[in-house]
This record gives C-alpha cells, structure tokens and sequence, in this order.
C-alpha cells in the first residue's frame, strides 16, 4: 500500500488546528461517505480520510507522525531504530482491518449524532445529517435596539426543489429584534439554516448583530451620547434647551457657565438592559462669525470689558 500524506489527504497544512483537521474531515467524510458518493472510488477514499483523521486528531500519534512519517507507529510503539516492521500505513501494512470497521459506527456517532449504527458494508442503511448552521449579519438601528422591532430581510437560504436538490431561493425572513440587543450578539432562527440530510433536521441560522451609524448619537457600551451645539451667551448666562431623545424629548438646563465638553448626564435614558445606560449631553458651544460692523464692534467690546481673561493660562 502507497504511503498517503494524512496532511495532504485531509487538504489542510501541517499547523493546522484541531478545528480545521475537523471542519475538512467533515467535509471530506460526507463527499465520500458509501451511501451517498457517487464516485467510484468512494469507498476507499473514505477509509483513507478516516484513517488520517483518526491519526492527525490524536495529539500524541500526530506527534510521531510529524516525526517519523510513514513509520510512526512503529516508533510509537517502541524501539524505531529506523525503519518500523509495520506497513507503509502503520495499521499493519493492511490499512483498515477487519477490527476498523467500527470507524463507521464512530464516523456516524461524531458527525450525525448517531447511537452507533453505521452501514457497513454488507447492505446499505440510511441515515440522518443535520444541517449546517449558517451565518450571516444584520444591520439594526439605535430606534430598533431601544424599541425592539420586526425587520423583513430577503436572503438567499438553500432549500430542496421538487427534483431533490439542494438549491438556493431568495426568501423573506421576518425577524424580531429584541430590546437591548447588544452590537456583536447572535438572533438564532431556529431551522432556517443548512438543509438535513436523510430526513434529518435543518440547521439554524444565526445573524450577527451590528448597530447601524446614527445621525445624532454615538455609543459607548449602553450609554448614548449627543453633542448639544449651544451659542456663547447660552452658555455663560444659562438657558433651557430641548434636546432629543430616542423616545421623546426633553427640556435641559444648561448651567450658566458652562464650558464646552461639560457632559450632562440623564440617568436611565441610554439603552435598555439589565441595568439600563445612562444618556449624555455633551456641550459643544459655536462661536458665530462676525459678519458686520456692529457684530465685529460687539466682539471688541467684549475683548475690552474682559480683558483680564486669558484662556490660555492654564497652558502658558
């Protein structure tokens, strides 16, 4: 028997990770599985990916592999002083044997949830598959998070056709958005993803969660925060001011002398949660550009009678 490349057999790289080893065994196992291949050649092509992944998952066997190559359980198994008695394989020079045939049973009770009842060789039997999860995003509003909504998406989910074949259809999903969502959770539609194979369940779809760009507000976990463009005189005799919230509005005070960058904090008012975020305001005060000789003659009155100001004191 030619000696196979475990690595090269499953398609992945030598560093490859625990999932990945898996994520392209499950792939591979469900090309080529007897009962569902076509090719002529599925059979043993089967057998050879279960037997790299069987190797390559194992820590320590993977461990003499690397080191050893084709001769690794020879040198697993004592004394490898070059070349093992074993076979190119390291399964006794026969590959699967009789006793491996319970790989299938293995092969079932790990990828399809099976209690061990796999084919076999001697007469088919069926069996059942769950779908794959599937992923994708949905883009929600701060209204949507604050409120909770229900959105209408179009999105491409496979689905089997009269003919028995998996096909994608474009399909209008209605899907609720919770209260209080939060950016990066995950909305599982339940059966909605992967078709099932052999009467097994579909999978689910799961959308990520992410906050669309508002045009007033900015985040900071659940906290909101508004920038309030006040002018001068607002900000050093006092004024009221309405600002707008997600729900509602509301009438602020805005403290005589106020500078720019003074947060006003309006507790409770951010998005929902278990302990709900809290709304700022944050002054941002606008000074207006002179454009006429009375406006620039009130700017130089004002230099006068404050002369002893200096701003820039603190940084001096």
């Amino acid at each position: 028997m030619e000696f196979q490349d475990y690595y090269k057999l499953l398609g992945v790289s030598k560093s490859a990770s625990d999932a990945e080893l898996k994520k392209s065994y499950r792939k591979l196992a469900r090309k080529y599985h007897p009962d569902v291949s076509k090719e002529a050649d599925a059979e043993d092509k089967f057998k050879q990916v279960k037997e790299a992944y069987e190797v390559l998952k194992d820590p320590e066997k993977r461990k003499f592999y690397d080191q050893y190559g084709e001769n690794w359980k020879a040198a697993k198994e004592g004394g490898y002083a070059g070349a093992g008695p074993s076979g190119p394989s390291g399964f006794g020079g026969g590959g699967f044997t009789g006793a491996d045939t319970g790989g299938f049973s293995d092969f079932f009770g790990d990828m399809f949830g099976g209690g061990g009842a796999g084919p076999g060789f001697g007469g088919r039997r069926s069996y059942k598959s769950r779908g794959e999860d599937l992923h994708t995003k949905v883009t929600v509003s701060l209204e949507d998070v604050y409120k909770g909504a229900t959105r209408s998406l179009r999105l491409q989910v496979p689905e089997v056709n009269a003919k028995g074949q998996v096909v994608n259809k474009l399909k209008t999903l209605n899907v609720k958005i919770p209260k209080g969502v939060t950016a990066g959770q995950q909305i599982r539609l339940n059966a909605q993803g992967g078709i099932g194979q052999g009467g097994g369940p579909n999978g689910d779809l799961y959308m990520e969660v992410e906050f669309a760009k508002h045009p007033l507000y900015s985040l900071e976990g659940t906290n909101i925060y508004y920038r309030l463009p006040i002018s001068p005189w607002e900000a050093a005799l006092g004024d009221k001011i309405t600002v707008p919230l997600i729900e509602g509005k509301v009438d602020l005070k805005i403290p005589a002398g106020s500078e720019s960058g003074k947060k006003m904090r309006l507790k409770g008012k951010g998005l929902p949660a278990k302990t709900p975020g809290d709304f700022y305001v944050v002054l941002e005060i606008i000074t207006p550009k002179p454009t006429t000789a009375a406006q620039k003659e009130i700017y130089a009155a004002m230099a006068e009678e404050f002369k002893g100001f200096d701003p820039r004191k603190e940084v001096a």
